[in-house]
């Protein structure tokens, strides 16, 4: 006997993730009950599976694929993760090197020394939608870029309140050879792999 057999083609897309959803489909949980998913915005492929993850209150860069292989590839420490964020003040080139060097957060209740990132203060901001996050009479904010090759829970906010800067706003705007170019919340685009 014969069986037909359908080979389903896996699905890649990059989308901005806006502020305020949390980076899944399915909500599994009660005490979530009313937070906002991703599949109130799009309609996806059903084994379809965020790529990483950004915390409700980021937003930006997120890739969505069915293919479990790349989303390890994309996971792992080979592939660059840039942020660009506001922090609550006016941040130093040495606060900034104590980033680049590795700052000790918690993870699982434990501690742990982050990796050697990339860190600069970023000047252009022309490319981030305008989103409000605060009164200016709250203080001055200073924007930085971070490249990481890690990704531990909350790992960029962790990193930033550990040297007295907590974090207002994140941006991820690319992924390896990802990136978020002149995308708007709620954008979705195919990528290929």
């Amino acid at each position: 006997m014969l069986y037909n057999v359908v080979v389903m083609e896996d699905s890649y897309y990059k989308i901005y993730k806006p502020y305020g959803y949390l980076s899944q489909f399915v909500n599994n949980q009660n005490k979530r009950k009313n937070k906002k998913l991703l599949s109130e915005l799009f309609d996806l492929p059903e084994n379809i599976m965020a790529v990483g993850r950004l915390d409700e209150k980021s937003e930006g860069l997120l890739l969505l694929t069915t293919d479990g292989k790349f989303s390890n590839h994309i996971t792992s420490s080979k592939v660059e993760k840039e942020y660009h964020l506001m922090v609550d003040g006016v941040i130093t080139e040495e606060q900034i090197e104590v980033l680049k060097t590795g700052v000790e957060i918690s993870v699982n209740a434990k501690p742990y020394l982050t990796k050697p990132c990339q860190a600069e203060l970023l000047k252009d901001t022309s490319h981030i939608v305008e989103r409000f996050v605060r009164e200016e009479k709250h203080g001055p904010t200073s924007w930085l870029k971070i490249i990481l090759t890690e990704g531990k829970f909350r790992q960029v906010r962790k990193m930033t309140a550990k040297i007295g800067f907590p974090t207002l706003r994140l941006v991820r705007v690319r992924i390896g050879d990802y990136r978020l170019e002149m995308m708007k919340p709620e954008d979705i685009k195919t990528i290929s792999y």
